[in-house]
């Protein structure tokens, strides 16, 4: 479904991406772990022309792009592939649960109206938010507003959603109803790229989980292999400060 080869990105000549390929198949749940600050969030953006890369290529099912030669319309078509939820939500303010999603079914999409409230009910029903419909994001709880941002997106039929660490502006209570959605989208045969700190989720839904740090993918593989038998010493030091004290690494 998505292949990336040789994607680099530098800010203020700073490498922050430096040579990433990543490989995703239909169905599958990719998470990405490592260090504040070693491309995670980065590497979701380019993904969706958020930011724009500076080498590297990209095949979305059978459509090929070179990151640095993209036209508009590509980008645009590659936008309606791929959904986005962010770290703080980004809800529109002035609208209600339901305009947030409608929103981009109609002007993104052009669903008709009233097509487009049906889908959006179905959407906020799926994460639990019927009854919050007529409510702005300051009505909401930090939860709430993520899972609106969840169902926007799904909403939009996209072949992968892009998750930049969805529950880390949240309250630790708040964490799990979110990732209780996620879980769903997971089981529903979901693909998903979900940049996360929740090693517990990680191990639970992921068919494959790389390991970034320093703008490399240092290791990837299933669950298994990263939490129990990782290669690196850059992967064992990075899960034996996140995992309980008594974390073993069988290698």
């Amino acid at each position: 479904m998505l292949e990336v080869k040789g994607l680099s990105k530098a800010f203020n000549k700073v490498d922050v991406l430096k040579g990433i390929d990543l490989s995703v198949k239909k169905g599958d749940v990719v998470v990405i772990i490592g260090p504040s600050g070693s491309g995670k969030t980065t590497l979701l953006r380019t993904l969706n022309f958020l930011e724009r890369a500076d080498a590297g290529l990209a095949i979305y099912d059978d459509k090929e792009v070179n990151f640095n030669r993209v036209s508009k319309k590509d980008i645009q078509e590659i936008r309606k592939r791929t959904g986005f939820v962010f770290q703080n939500y980004n809800l529109f303010k002035n609208k209600t649960a339901l305009e947030n999603i409608t929103e981009g079914l109609v002007y993104a999409q052009k669903v008709p109206k009233e097509e487009a409230k049906v889908l959006a009910l179905k959407e906020l029903e799926r994460v639990g938010l019927v009854d919050k419909q007529d409510h702005y994001p300051f009505e909401l709880s930090g939860g709430q507003q993520q899972r609106v941002g969840i169902a926007r997106a799904v909403a939009l039929k996209p072949d992968i959603i892009l998750f930049d660490e969805p529950t880390s502006a949240l309250d630790p209570e708040l964490i799990g109803e979110v990732l209780a959605v996620m879980k769903g989208l997971a089981e529903e045969g979901r693909t998903m790229i979900i940049v996360t700190h929740e090693m517990d989720f990680a191990k639970e839904v992921a068919d494959q989980v790389i390991f970034m740090a320093d703008g490399y993918v240092i290791e990837q593989g299933s669950p298994e292999k990263i939490f129990k038998h990782p290669q690196e010493e850059r992967t064992i030091q990075f899960l034996r400060r996140l995992l309980p004290e008594d974390y073993t690494v069988y290698l």
